[in-house]
């Protein structure tokens, strides 16, 4: 684990692998999760000699907790700054859930830096009136109760009641990143993704490979809502992970490494 101060805060992040010719793959964890989410990938990617950099996002993981709101758009510059200290210029992106909305916001930035997207479990509409008000209301509940009755109440949505009891080590480590998540944190993010703004347009200009994952059987951002993505992204590729629910990349490690394998494969340049 490498730590570092941008923007006023401190991030944890890891950096495997090795400092080749080849673009790094940046991960983008989801909520209320932290960089762990990420542990196959960094494992299978970096061994290979990939270069992977996950951070953990402001108010997750070992990264400095700052309550109130956060907007989307202040984790996308977190990370761009994060880059710049690692003198990292040109990057593949990818983020599930949450993480796939910061790098859409990344991409609307910065779509000069970006050489590739993965967008895994997420969806790009802006959130609907009932969805705000959910939020808020989740935000205000995390403060008051903390995180254990929420994570109880939501893994079987993360992960699926199959899965869970198939992969009970998978259960125990999304059930443990959600709990240890600090209340302010998760609720400074639901807060600011209350907000966030319509990706759809920008997703129409994306002009480099692009992996739209899903699980089948996601509740929170359905199949539906992947295939939205695939359509806005001329040229790009939809895998749905069968038996998956939110969490394919864990629930589904080889079939998830494997289409992201194969998106690596067709950035120019790759071997």
């Amino acid at each position: 684990m490498s730590r570092i101060s941008v923007n006023g805060i401190s991030i944890g992040y890891d950096d495997v692998g090795s400092e080749g010719p080849e673009p790094p793959l940046v991960l983008v964890h989801g909520h209320p999760f932290n960089r762990s989410m990420w542990a196959p990938q960094l494992e299978y990617f970096g061994s290979s000699g990939r270069r992977v950099i996950a951070p953990d996002l402001r108010g997750y993981g070992e990264s400095t907790v700052v309550p109130g709101k956060t907007p989307l758009e202040t984790f996308a510059r977190d990370i761009a700054s994060l880059l710049d200290h690692l003198g990292v210029d040109r990057f593949i992106l990818g983020g599930l859930s949450m993480g796939g909305q910061i790098v859409m916001d990344i991409h609307r930035l910065f779509p000069e830096r970006i050489c590739g997207l993965l967008l895994a479990d997420t969806t790009p509409q802006a959130e609907t009136q009932e969805g705000r008000q959910g939020r808020h209301d989740t935000a205000d509940r995390l403060l008051r109760e903390g995180m254990t009755p929420h994570a109880h109440e939501v893994l079987p949505k993360m992960v699926t009641p199959t899965n869970i009891r198939r992969l009970p080590a998978v259960a125990e480590h999304v059930l443990g990143m959600m709990r240890g998540t600090s209340p302010e944190g998760a609720a400074a993010a639901l807060r600011g993704r209350a907000e966030r703004p319509d990706y759809c347009e920008t997703l129409e200009r994306v002009g480099v490979p692009t992996l739209v994952v899903v699980g089948s059987d996601d509740e929170f951002t359905p199949v539906e809502d992947a295939q939205l993505m695939h359509k806005l992204v001329q040229g790009s590729t939809l895998a749905v992970i069968e038996g998956a629910g939110h969490m394919p990349n864990l629930e589904r490690t080889a079939e998830f490494n494997e289409a992201l394998r194969n998106l690596l494969r067709s950035i120019p340049g790759e071997r």
